[in-house]
């Protein structure tokens, strides 16, 4: 049996939340703030609130109720096709399908499942935090019953796997790569540690979450899928040690995740990031743009993950000069219109893909070159979460 998850103390419980991707003391300002002025809530809150409303309307989901059956037999394990996958024209049947890179085959929505995790995790982030700012039980209620539901209650629980995964057809059943599916699990996480305070989420709820995350930890470090997608040298490896980090933190296997990170430096920002902060990788795909955003999101991630576990990512540089505001100044003067993108670009060329990484990066690096930078891209861009979870407000 793993090791206990971390339980909240009350010294805890006052310098903020018990989460990992955003600050817990930024949090606890911006909420002793909104605390002091209940009767105008900011525009940010106020946006947050009309969210987590609509959310108290979605009934709880599970993975049981697809169709299809996963190659195993047993509803309970996820199952999702390839996103990138065709069948081959040259073949009757159309078998084994064939990757056309960038472009998503509808199929792919025939089964539910990688829809219904990306829903839980926005749920989760959306009611979590309204639960936080106002203290009202109504969203963490709902919250702890679509977490049992999706997670935890027998007849609907997802098994703790990815085995059949980003599936092709009459070629492989899952693969490596479908972990990327679940790139997302650090904001549930978040989702859940902002809960901790509430009654409705059980200390049977906690146990029963942490059991599941210390199963899908040991299954990402432990299977053929898991180790092979640790070992890719592009976003799908970065986003890997986000999760892998991310369920160590909230396991409390702090030593883990200290192991990850450190190793990180030299796996992650070694590797995938040029000196002049070029992501080779990415540049190759046929949506240049959005991977090489998309890779730097999950540096991002793993950054924050780092400040929360004493592991300084966003200030590390390699010997030669690797690091990831290298490749945050990279790609702004793409961003900012003073280069011309000139690599495959399927999805449109869209500079305000970089904002988030830029107000995360401003604030966490305390650099006023990035924050006059984030103006100038998202002055007509509105992201209530930003104006919320901002540790430098």
């Amino acid at each position: 049996m793993g090791p206990p998850s971390s339980v909240p103390t009350s010294t805890d419980a006052l310098a903020g939340p018990r989460v990992f991707l955003h600050s817990p003391a930024a949090l606890a300002r911006h909420k002793a703030r909104w605390d002091t002025d209940r009767q105008h809530p900011e525009p940010a809150l106020v946006r947050l609130l009309d969210d987590a409303r609509r959310a108290l309307a979605v009934q709880p989901f599970s993975v049981t109720e697809k169709s299809a059956l996963p190659p195993s037999g047993d509803k309970h394990d996820y199952l999702s096709l390839a996103p990138y996958a065709w069948p081959d024209p040259h073949k009757a049947d159309g078998l084994p399908y064939v990757t056309r890179d960038g472009q998503i085959n509808p199929e792919r929505d025939s089964i539910p499942d990688h829809g219904y995790f990306s829903r839980i995790v926005d749920l989760s982030e959306s009611l979590g935090l309204a639960y936080y700012f106002t203290d009202d039980e109504i969203y963490a209620e709902h919250e702890a019953r679509l977490l049992r539901v999706f997670f935890l209650e027998a007849e609907t629980r997802m098994n703790p796997h990815l085995s059949f995964a980003q599936g092709m057809r009459g070629k492989e059943d899952g693969r490596p790569a479908g972990i990327i599916d679940t790139a997302q699990l650090a904001r549930l996480v978040d989702g859940i540690g902002l809960l901790m305070g509430s009654k409705s989420l059980t200390a049977a709820d906690r146990d029963g979450l942490a059991s599941w995350f210390r199963d899908y930890l040991a299954w990402l470090r432990e299977s053929e899928l898991g180790r092979r997608e640790g070992q890719a040298r592009n976003n799908h490896g970065t986003w890997y040690d986000v999760q892998v980090v991310s369920l160590a933190l909230a396991t409390g296997q702090t030593e883990l995740a200290n192991e990850v990170l450190q190793f990180g430096r030299k796996r992650r920002i070694g590797r995938e990031l040029e000196p002049d902060g070029r992501q080779p990788e990415e540049l190759q795909r046929t949506r240049s743009w959005h991977y090489a955003i998309f890779n730097l999101q999950a540096f991002v991630a793993l950054a924050n993950l780092g400040d929360a576990a004493g592991v300084d990512l966003w200030r590390y540089q390699t010997p030669d000069g690797r690091s990831i505001r290298k490749a945050i100044d990279w790609l702004l003067p793409f961003a900012l219109g003073q280069q011309r993108w000139s690599t495959p670009e399927l999805g449109g060329f869209r500079p305000e893909e970089l904002l988030p990484v830029l107000r995360e990066a401003a604030s966490r690096l305390q650099d006023g070159r990035l924050t006059v930078a984030a103006d100038r891209l998202g002055r007509n861009v509105s992201d209530r979460l930003w104006l919320l979870l901002d540790p430098s407000r």
